[in-house]
């Protein structure tokens, strides 16, 4: 099953599958470690869901939901 990382649950898990869109926030979603087949765990959400903290590659990574919205992910059970 696929869907956007904005729309995970916490604890919910998945791999990048690709990045949507282009331009300087494509190329700053790649300079953070989201690459293709990068395993993604999302840890919280603010009170407001905006910003979520997730983990890859051994280390947090606070996102705003539109770039989380650019990554599309499959969930992994």
């Amino acid at each position: 099953m696929e869907k956007l990382l904005s729309e995970f649950s916490p604890n919910e898990s998945g791999r990048v599958v690709k990045i949507l869109g282009g331009g300087r926030l494509r190329r700053r979603i790649f300079d953070m470690g989201i690459t293709p087949d990068t395993e993604i765990l999302m840890r919280k959400s603010a009170p407001l869901g905006d910003p979520i903290e997730v983990s890859l590659r051994g280390y947090e990574l606070s996102l705003r939901k539109a770039e989380a919205s650019l990554i599309k992910m499959r969930v992994e059970k």
